[in-house]
């Protein structure tokens, strides 16, 4: 019951254009790649819905209504460590993820594959790379763009204290 009231409201605050993640970020319909910016050629997928959240065009509302928690920073055991579980979690309804750390290159996050023979496609497998480890105090600045399985991409750019986990 609680998933569906979460929908909803992903659904509502994504038809309304809000948000409210207080993360910098745009939006683009550009189908293609920039040049030298990924060796990945995307093929655009069905957007027929499933009712699994399989497709952009299930997932954008959810995506956009939680853009300030795409990715989160954590200090442990003397070190930076750079989730990416929420973009994981919907991860279905994309092509691609790319990030930069400190204004870097951009560099593609390997996404596990969707489990659609099961109930729960989004399901993260155990076996899934859900974060990177860095130099304590190291990441400063993320910027992650998702590409969607439609070809359309989204955007965000955050700063440490915005994402940094207690």
């Amino acid at each position: 019951m609680l998933d569906f009231i979460f929908i909803f409201i992903a659904l509502v605050v994504g038809a309304a254009g809000g948000g409210g993640s207080g993360a910098q970020s745009t939006a683009s319909a550009s189908v293609a790649v920039e040049p030298g910016a990924s060796e990945t050629a995307y093929v655009a997928e069905p957007q027929t819905p499933t009712g699994k959240f399989t497709t952009a065009t299930e997932i954008k509302p959810i995506m956009s209504a939680t853009k300030g928690n795409w990715v989160a920073v954590r200090e442990y055991d003397g070190q930076d460590l750079v989730y990416f579980t929420q973009i994981l979690a919907w991860r279905c309804g994309l092509v691609g993820v790319r990030y930069s750390i400190n204004g870097g290159p951009m560099q593609d996050w390997p996404l596990a594959e969707c489990q659609l023979d099961t109930a729960q496609p989004n399901a993260i497998p155990q076996d899934a790379i859900i974060y990177e480890t860095h130099p304590l105090k190291s990441v400063q600045t993320l910027q992650v763009e998702i590409i969607y399985d439609d070809l359309t991409r989204d955007s965000a750019q955050f700063e440490r204290k915005q994402v940094l986990m207690p």
